[in-house]
């Protein structure tokens, strides 16, 4: 079985392209999760330390476009997937062995106006324009109607 479930904050926005098929072009989108590690020095209590992975995710087709939409540097969301290995010959005829997650699945990990909105990773914690401001501190955005063409999911 080859399922990864992931969760950490984009380290930059992500690098989006098209596909070159004339009749339907494919979205592929690829960033990059900061994904939290702790790990002990062995040196008695409290001295565990923080650091983190920088997993390559690649999303393609409605995922690819969500990612479009919605994901910016600093959002914490959550993944599952894939991991898919490849490899290419670079300019200098080296070859390149790559490891990326192919996303199936991503979530927001923590509301629009939470706190750690990507303060740590460098980010200002936005979403984008998804929609109007929230109403009240419940973290979720009023949706008007008529505007379900243009959500990422059934309404």
């Amino acid at each position: 079985m080859n399922k990864v479930i992931l969760m950490g904050r984009l380290t930059k926005d992500p690098d989006v392209r098209y596909s070159n098929n004339s009749e339907s072009p494919m979205c592929i989108a690829r960033y990059t999760l900061a994904v939290d590690r702790r790990f002990s020095r062995g040196n008695g209590a409290g001295q565990d330390q923080q650091t983190a992975d920088f997993i390559g995710c690649v999303a393609f087709g409605k995922s690819g476009e969500f990612a479009e939409k919605y994901l910016h540097k600093g959002t914490k969301i959550a993944i599952t997937g894939r991991i898919q290995t490849g490899s290419y010959t670079n300019k200098d005829g080296q070859k390149v062995y790559t490891t990326d997650v192919v996303v199936e699945d991503q979530e927001f990990a923590e509301s629009k106006n939470s706190n750690g909105g990507g303060a740590g990773a460098g980010g200002n914690g936005s979403y984008g324009n998804a929609g109007p401001a929230p109403d009240g501190d419940d973290g979720f955005m009023n949706i008007s109607e008529g505007i379900d063409d243009e959500m990422p999911f059934g309404g």
